[in-house]
């Protein structure tokens, strides 16, 4: 098997000033959940979590996405790989290794993306199902005052944390059984924006989810002139809370 090692920082690597966006108060989750603008000046800083087993496309579409929005808008948006804990080399799905240098912490983003991976009906495997029996990892995941962003079953790993109980969302088709049995109102849209809980479902939703993100935090000129770059037409429809 090809051995691909990525060895990865910060996406866009921009020296900016760092100040906290988001605000441990309902008035700062407000102003996040309503997409408010990012510029250099207060990036949006996303983080994409990564783990064993996670599924390729489901962390390179969005790494992709953001960090091209993040090119064109000079900064507005940066976007990092970490892991759950400390720095290590993953092994995706497929495969190809990585290198993370970065582990993650609440309290360096505004956005968390989990997305999905591994074999689902697997409870032992690497995977989502991994993360979704850790009970530490999902304390401080539901603790976090954080934008949540799943894509595809990385949605589970959310609602596995509680975060996505009485909150409407989506996920791949195989697991919208489950993410409504534990208490998600299962919505059957490509994107699901729910305010401070964003949800994609399918593999590739995470090409649709980031271009929202995009859209929504720097506006529809960027995401549309990164739709022209990368010559993807988004999918499906976006559904608003």
């Amino acid at each position: 098997m090809t051995r691909l090692l990525l060895k990865t920082t910060e996406i866009q690597e921009v020296i900016v000033e760092r100040r906290t966006f988001l605000h441990a108060s309902a008035l700062s989750a407000g102003a996040l959940a309503a997409g408010a603008p990012a510029s250099a000046s207060s990036p949006l800083r996303v983080q994409v979590l990564m783990f064993d087993g996670v599924e390729e496309q489901d962390w390179a579409a969005p790494a992709e996405v953001l960090g091209m929005a993040g090119a064109m808008s000079n900064g507005a948006l940066t976007t990092t790989l970490v892991t759950t804990g400390r720095p290590a080399t993953v092994t995706c799905n497929f495969g190809a290794r990585v290198e993370v240098t970065q582990g993650w912490s609440p309290h360096e983003a505004e956005v968390l993306v989990v997305p999905g991976g591994g074999r689902y009906t697997d409870p032992t495997g690497p995977g989502v199902r991994r993360l979704m029996a850790d009970q530490q990892f999902l304390r401080r995941l539901a603790a976090a005052d954080v934008l949540r962003v799943g894509i595809c079953t990385g949605v589970m790993v959310l609602a596995a944390a509680g975060v996505a109980r009485g909150r409407n969302a989506t996920t791949h088709s195989r697991a919208k059984a489950d993410l409504a049995a534990r208490g998600a109102t299962v919505i059957n849209a490509r994107v699901v924006d729910d305010g401070d809980l964003v949800t994609g479902g399918g593999v590739t939703s995470g090409l649709d989810v980031a271009l929202w993100l995009v859209e929504r935090f720097l506006g529809a000129r960027t995401a549309q002139q990164v739709e022209t770059i990368m010559e993807y037409e988004r999918r499906g429809t976006v559904w608003r809370a």
